[in-house]
């Protein structure tokens, strides 16, 4: 967990006249029941028990709290607090290069689909580093993470500092009536928070003050546009079998290509996951970094807490290490299968062993091939750029590796603490900084960062994230300040090789948006442009800048769509019968309640279930939810068929998005479903189903 001082206080879900602070480690959490305080007595009108009033003592929170934000994402307006009124809002401050964050959010989006229409989640991005107080790159952040809900950008941290806030992550939590009750620091706090929320919503729908209507927000990924790569993380470039590996990280899987982009392989399905199996079946998740050992590649897979051995012959793929559960131990010395890793990011192969980029512990951890046993190699598991024995040693979100010329040991990039790390294979010897900052007062390293060329000591780097030994240099990918540098290993300078310094997609001159992944071959440094979603080279001689196009690379196929919603919950509008065609039509009549207006931003969806009956739908109609064309508060599509005559029972279910025409409101979710019997004959009249929203305001399910 990131300190903004030196000293973290940690302030506990307590009433809020009687909160106390207490010091905390990285990874402590108190037992959610010490965190709720015993609420008096009250019982309703009828007598009967009431719930505990969880917190008592909850202060209102000012009006225009969230006023200060740069400029809101995820959503089409600024969002006041009274406009949540009802809601469980459960405020997150967060910064995008935090890995604690990012273990957050997998907690966020548990208590978000368990708590769909009592609970909104609000971020709040207050930057670390300079490049993250940029909206724009929040927006890719939102996009990259799949960050579902609406993000401030606290860009001067004025909303973090009303309410007390000391480190990333850190989760504040408003009751329905607009009360504060109480933050806590850290990650792993699922468990904590979905107890205190279970008791809010318990207590406040008794009280009759949680409103419980679906809200709906204007999501970016709705205007972002496939691509056939999506945020790569890292590749490898192997000049002897002339193929370039790259991890398709939002993709979820890894393509392979010959070194000049000619497509051979993809590995993975696409859908987030962790099935072993084929290359069209298995599944990863976020994968980042990989070592090519023969013909067997191994992969990070990132956010599955994985290490997976890809055989290239045999077009499989197994795991190698882990759990699949984020593990939290520091000393560790175990077997491969029951040793639960943390966000593991980077790979290395040094003569039969593969030393591991473990950010979420800021380890390096290590793995002899052919054995069953991964440990940790250097790093106390203290966030920190600290040299000295292996043990001693601290790191700050390892995340890109390179072994030297000898393979005596390899060179770090040490996100967090914006420095080149060196680190060797001999368990005696002692890890040093080669450019950017250490020994620092502690805490202090993490916030040395900055944009100069200078010697090594005195240069700095903004969150690199990628590193490639060449030829007595090593060359960074400057991730935030989108450059490749080059550290001379023999003065010790450090140089901008390639890029203007901003963001950008320009080839001449080259431009490049937050890389993250390097290696090298054939005289050319092949670079994981991730913002970009492209793979770029730049000659070693020359500096000749291109983009690489793989032809015939397609987005992965949508994910499979959901279960069919419960037929009880449906309207039945009886049997309906439609003409034998390529398709037939479906017009719904939104019926928008009065005093409010569609949202024109948000699209209106529709899905189609088959339940029951002959195959009449085209397998396309039910591959998941597709947008609907509105005219007139009048939504309609088509439905493909299979071109067969006969009976089918389905179901129709579509959302949209109403707001409220005062200013700042927020949109609600409206959603419907309707059961039918379609019988397709050929002797039918054209047909077109006609249906009618039974209510957005009183009837919306969700």
């Amino acid at each position: 967990m990131k300190r903004f001082v030196l000293v973290l206080p940690l302030l506990l879900f307590l009433s809020a006249t009687e909160a106390t602070r207490v010091a905390a480690s990285d990874e402590a959490a108190p037992a959610a029941d010490s965190t709720v305080v015993a609420a008096t007595d009250e019982t309703t009108q009828n007598k009967k028990p009431a719930p505990e009033n969880p917190f008592p003592d909850a202060v209102a929170v000012p009006p225009g709290i969230l006023d200060g934000g740069a400029e809101w994402l995820n959503t089409s307006t600024p969002i006041d607090l009274k406009a949540l009124r009802g809601k469980v809002v459960l405020l997150d401050f967060w910064t995008y290069c935090c890995i604690n964050c990012m273990h957050v959010l997998p907690d966020l989006k548990y208590l978000e689909e368990k708590y769909p229409n009592e609970l909104v989640v609000i971020g709040v991005h207050s930057a670390k580093f300079d490049n993250e107080k940029l909206s724009e790159n929040i927006r890719d952040a939102i996009l990259r993470y799949e960050i579902k809900h609406p993000v401030v950008n606290d860009s001067e941290m004025l909303i973090w500092r009303k309410f007390g806030t000391r480190a990333w992550p850190t989760l504040a939590l408003i009751d329905p009536e607009g009360r504060f009750a109480g933050s806590q620091g850290g990650e792993g706090n699922r468990d904590l928070f979905d107890t205190v929320i279970n008791k809010v919503v318990e207590y406040h729908r008794w009280k009759g003050t949680l409103d419980e209507t679906p809200v709906v927000f204007d999501l970016e990924t709705n205007n972002a546009k496939p691509t056939s790569l999506r945020y790569p993380g890292k590749l490898i470039a192997d000049a002897q079998s002339k193929r370039l590996f790259i991890s398709d990280s939002n993709h979820n899987r890894i393509v392979v290509t010959d070194l000049d982009g000619k497509l051979l392989h993809t590995i993975g399905s696409g859908q987030p996951g962790r099935s072993d199996g084929g290359f069209a079946t298995a599944e990863f998740d976020h994968p980042q970094g990989m070592a090519l050992v023969g013909e067997v590649l191994y992969v990070a897979d990132t956010e599955n807490h994985l290490l997976r051995a890809v055989d290239l012959q045999a077009e499989s793929v197994k795991t190698l290490a882990g759990t699949g559960v984020q593990g939290r131990p520091r000393n560790v010395h175990g077997e491969l299968l029951k040793t639960a890793l943390n966000s593991p990011w980077a790979l290395s192969h040094i003569d039969g062993t593969l030393y591991i980029a473990m950010a979420g512990p800021h380890q390096i951890w290590s793995h002899v091939i052919g054995t069953n046993a991964i440990k940790v190699h250097a790093g106390s598991a203290r966030e920190d750029v600290i040299n000295g024995s292996l043990n001693e040693s601290a790191f700050a979100q390892p995340s890109g590796l390179s072994p030297n010329a000898d393979g005596t040991f390899f060179y770090v990039a040490d996100s967090e603490g914006s420095a080149i790390r060196s680190v060797p294979i001999d368990e005696s010897g002692n890890v040093t900084t080669i450019a950017g900052t250490s020994e620092l007062p502690r805490g202090q390293s993490l916030f040395a960062f900055g944009d100069v060329d200078a010697d090594g000591a005195n240069a700095r780097f903004q969150h690199p994230l990628g590193v490639a030994w060449h030829d007595d240099s090593i060359f960074v990918a400057d991730s935030y300040n989108h450059k490749i540098r080059r550290v001379d290993l023999k003065s010790g300078e450090v140089t901008t090789w390639l890029g203007t310094g901003s963001a950008g997609a320009s080839v001449s001159p080259a431009e490049m948006n937050e890389p993250a992944g390097l290696s090298i071959a054939a005289g050319q440094l092949y670079i994981a442009d991730t913002n970009n979603h492209r793979i770029c080279r730049a000659d070693l001689a020359t500096k000749e800048f291109s983009v690489i196009e793989i032809s015939g690379l397609e987005p992965p196929r949508r994910k499979p769509r959901r279960s069919a919603p419960d037929p009880v919950d449906a309207v039945d509008v009886g049997e309906q019968v439609v003409r034998l065609d390529t398709s037939f039509s479906v017009a719904i009549d939104l019926n928008i309640p009065e005093g409010h207006k569609l949202n024109s931003i948000a699209p209106v969806t529709w899905e189609v279930f088959q339940i029951d009956g002959d195959p009449v739908l085209a397998p396309e109609a039910t591959e998941g939810r597709d947008e609907a064309g509105v005219t007139d508060a009048i939504a309609s599509f088509e439905v493909p068929l299979t071109g067969t005559a006969g009976t089918a029972a389905i179901m129709v279910q579509v959302s949209y998005a109403y707001c409220s025409t005062e200013l700042g409101s927020v949109c609600r979710l409206a959603t419907a479903t309707w059961k039918t019997t379609v019988n397709i004959a050929e002797d039918a009249a054209a047909a077109e189903l006609k249906l009618v929203f039974p209510g957005a305001a009183t009837g919306a399910t969700r």
